[in-house]
């Protein structure tokens, strides 16, 4: 068996050398090498750091000065029991990135380009930054999030269409 001297990457994408100690408890491959992958948590800690996100009461404000786009993605189930944000653009989660893309054949009339600032709303803020940071490889680059998603829209006391 020959030992490589090349490197391989490490949970958090960084590259470790052979001989290189790899964090405790750091995913591996049945050949014993790190596979890359990281916690949900690590995750999202990654991809926020990458775009500015926003309250509820400045994303309602940008939305009536006709700012931004509020696109909710929550799913059917949620909208029914909870209600809508309104003027908000209901997508589904499986659906954003073709109805987003301002060159896709499947766009919507509201994806006019990639200056549009997007933002998007799960139900408490976590799918929406993976969503987010899925628009900005889209190169959707003002896409962001609501922080707290939804609840924390509708614990702000903002506007929302019963169900």
């Amino acid at each position: 068996m020959s030992v490589s001297s090349t490197s391989v990457a490490t949970p958090l994408g960084e590259a470790a050398t052979p001989g290189e100690a790899i964090p405790l408890g750091a995913p591996t491959a049945p050949d014993g090498a790190t596979t890359g992958a990281v916690g949900i948590d690590a995750l999202l800690e990654r991809v926020r750091s990458d775009y500015e996100r926003i309250e509820p009461r400045d994303a309602h404000a940008a939305a009536q000065a006709g700012q931004t786009l509020l696109v909710d993605i929550r799913y059917a189930a949620l909208r029914e029991r909870d209600g809508l944000i309104p003027g908000a653009l209901v997508v589904e989660r499986n659906e954003l990135e073709w109805r987003l893309d301002p060159q896709g054949s499947h766009r919507l009339p509201e994806a006019t380009g990639h200056d549009l600032r997007i933002v998007v709303i799960c139900d408490e803020g976590y799918a929406s930054s993976l969503a987010a940071e899925s628009l900005h490889r889209l190169g959707l680059h003002r896409a962001t999030d609501l922080i707290g998603g939804f609840q924390a829209w509708r614990a702000a006391g903002l506007p929302v269409t019963p169900p």
